[in-house]
């Protein structure tokens, strides 16, 4: 159970955070000294220190010590909660599968929008891309993949969504390492022409504001890299060290905290993820570690970010190992997706394309009756909900439709898409005791509608109605 001290830090960490929104995320700005947010909050030294944690790990702001001190609005850095994502999926058993109908949703669709949206530098970037990854296949290994390219549509494609989400699936594949040179040179020389043959092909589509070509060829790239990628699986010399993935602030102190966090971190990846074992006392992993206190400590904080470990005090305590729990990074990348003033048409474009990706799985699984059960209690929306309670429970049915569908990493997608949706209607749609009991009749009627569909085995039903649903959806959106 949670305590009472935590859920109230949790709720003046979203306070916090809306007013950094409303203010219109005053970079630079002190929002208050300890004392004063405190009285402003009407909270206890406690609860404040605890929320303004919660608001540092959200990348919203940071607390400045000493003269002229105080909470300072900062710009949001989205690697933190990117890496912390890595560790969950890669937690929870992402597969090559996975990772290849994401990409195959999300990638065609920058590709398309960069089409759209391209320039004179952004054809000289493109092109650039292209010749610099001829040139960085080695005599000893292979990427299977040029993520220069990849990355540089994604922000070409002037979508935060899509930059950011790409930018996850890349360092998730990223994890499953490259390919040895196992192969002749022959194989490596064939593998390289077909990669620059295929970059070359998406870049021409692009610089010729051809979006259907672009999104075309950039599928069949895509669908064919991740391929090569799972037939040489057993062959994938996955990273022996996860310190890349854990960062810190700068300075000897922080990144060696980084480095022992990364071995600690090695240690349970290695041991098959033994949730609640000890890894032991501070005292002996300082023993193990030889660092100080101040620097295991670190490694220990950095660790509890990103939902490794806990600490647990009394006789048999110590550092125990835990679930990783995506929220803190899902509020995380909601929050950062706010800060880079996401508009509709950008959010819907990725929700649309996510959420359908989503559908067509979970219809094959239609006659399931765990799945049947489980749709049928998440289209439930309460007559007497404010119109803020009517979009969480109205979000329920999305999150709980993705998770059936079996793919973690667009279910984390859709949870973040959830997030940020529901923070910016809240923020922007009148009083919080607001009550439209028609609005919630009618969610919950559409839902119903949805649900039959998706029952009933009709996918091309089941997208028409959910399609329809958040169009109406969208016009909340202020």
């Amino acid at each position: 159970m949670t305590p009472p001290t935590t859920k109230l830090a949790a709720q003046v960490a979203n306070q916090i955070e809306d007013d950094v929104i409303a203010a219109g995320w005053p970079v630079g700005e002190v929002l208050g000294s300890e004392a004063e947010l405190i009285e402003r909050y009407a909270v206890s030294r406690a609860v404040l220190r605890e929320a303004v944690r919660i608001v540092e790990h959200h990348q919203v702001g940071a607390m400045r010590r000493g003269p002229a001190g105080g909470l300072v609005v900062r710009a949001p850095d989205a690697s933190p909660a990117t890496a912390a994502m890595l560790v969950y999926l890669e937690y929870v058993g992402t597969s090559v599968a996975d990772l290849l109908e994401a990409r195959m949703i999300l990638e065609p669709v920058a590709a398309a929008q960069a089409a759209r949206t391209i320039t004179e530098a952004d054809i000289g970037a493109l092109r650039e891309a292209v010749a610099n990854e001829q040139q960085q296949h080695s005599r000893d290994q292979i990427s299977p993949s040029s993520n220069e390219l990849h990355l540089l549509l994604a922000q070409l494609s002037g979508n935060p969504a899509l930059r950011l989400f790409i930018t996850v699936l890349v360092g998730l594949t990223e994890r499953y390492g490259r390919i040895p040179r196992r192969q002749t040179s022959n194989d490596l020389e064939v593998a390289a022409a077909e990669l620059s043959r295929a970059h070359n092909a998406v870049v021409d589509a692009v610089v010729a504001g051809d979006s259907a070509r672009a999104q075309q060829h950039q599928a069949r790239h895509v669908q064919a890299m991740m391929q090569w990628l799972a037939s040489k699986r057993r062959s994938v010399r996955v990273a022996t060290s996860w310190q890349p993935v854990i960062e810190s602030g700068s300075g000897n102190h922080s990144k060696l905290a980084e480095v022992i966090a990364g071995q600690i971190m090695d240690e349970v990846v290695a041991a098959g993820w033994p949730i609640g074992e000890v890894l032991g006392s501070e005292k002996e992993l300082l023993a193990r570690w030889g660092v100080s206190r101040a620097v295991l400590r670190e490694a220990v904080r950095l660790l509890e970010h990103h939902g490794v470990v806990y600490t647990r005090r009394g006789p048999g305590g110590g550092l125990v190992v835990s679930e990783p729990d995506p929220s803190a990074s899902v509020a995380a990348m909601a929050l950062y997706l706010e800060y880079e003033q996401i508009e509709l048409r950008d959010l819907r474009l990725v929700r649309d394309a996510v959420e359908l990706g989503c559908l067509d799985r979970l219809v094959a699984r239609a006659g399931d009756p765990e799945v049947a059960a489980q749709l049928k209690a998440a289209q439930l929306v309460h007559a007497d909900s404010t119109n803020a309670e009517v979009t969480i429970q109205g979000n329920h049915l999305h999150v709980v439709m993705a998770e059936l569908a079996g793919n973690p990493v667009l279910a984390l997608f859709i949870r973040i898409l959830t997030a940020l949706w529901e923070r910016h209607i809240e923020a922007t749609t009148g009083a919080p005791e607001d009550r439209e009991p028609e609005v919630a009749a009618e969610v919950e009627k559409t839902h119903a509608r949805i649900v039959e569909a998706v029952l009933a085995g009709d996918p091309e039903l089941a997208r028409h109605r959910l399609l329809r649903h958040l169009e109406v959806a969208g016009a909340r959106w202020h």
